[in-house]
């Protein structure tokens, strides 16, 4: 059965290393019909693609850079405003201190001249009530001391001249014992 095969295959004078010279022909025709239609029409919506890719990914990182710029800025926008604020805060803060202490000085000054006025005004209405006390005590005393003499005397002093001279002097000789008593 090899030899039967073996004849029939040199029965047709054709080499099956040497390749038939229409099918090379059919094949590259093919070939060349395949590759006008890839570089024509394949290719070119592959680079389209490509570019709208490129395009859209560069975009996005302008963008992206762009944001975060944009980001930055409003982050030291924003440490700005908060450091002014605290300064703003810390003038106020100051400015309030200043003015407590301003609002407690006069206060205490207020208070130091009502405590003043207060002390004047009471020293007044004692050495008032002081007069009054020695005017009364000095007319009882005065009554007192006339009746005392007129019974150590044994006459009755109505007159006033003489009962004044002798109030005034025993209240002399108080005052005289007084400061000897002082001292």
């Amino acid at each position: 059965m090899n030899q039967v095969i073996i004849s029939a295959a040199t029965e047709g004078e054709t080499n099956p290393l040497v390749p038939n010279v229409w099918e090379m022909g059919v094949v590259l025709v093919g070939f060349a019909v395949l590759m006008f239609i890839v570089v024509k029409f394949i290719v070119p919506m592959f680079e389209k693609t490509f570019a709208e890719r490129a395009e859209a990914i560069e975009g996005g990182i302008a963008k992206a850079e762009k944001a975060q710029a944009e980001a930055s800025a409003a982050l030291e926008e924003y440490k700005q405003q908060l450091t002014d604020a605290r300064a703003e805060a810390n003038r106020i803060r100051e400015e309030a201190r200043g003015e407590g202490a301003q609002i407690l000085a006069d206060l205490k000054e207020k208070a130091a001249a009502e405590s003043a006025r207060i002390t004047a005004q009471a020293h007044v209405q004692i050495e008032s009530e002081r007069q009054a006390a020695v005017v009364s005590l000095r007319s009882e005393v005065g009554t007192l001391a006339t009746t005392l003499a007129g019974r150590i005397v044994g006459e009755a002093l109505n007159d006033d001249e003489r009962s004044a001279r002798v109030v005034d002097r025993f209240l002399a000789d108080l005052e005289t014992q007084n400061a000897g008593a002082a001292k």
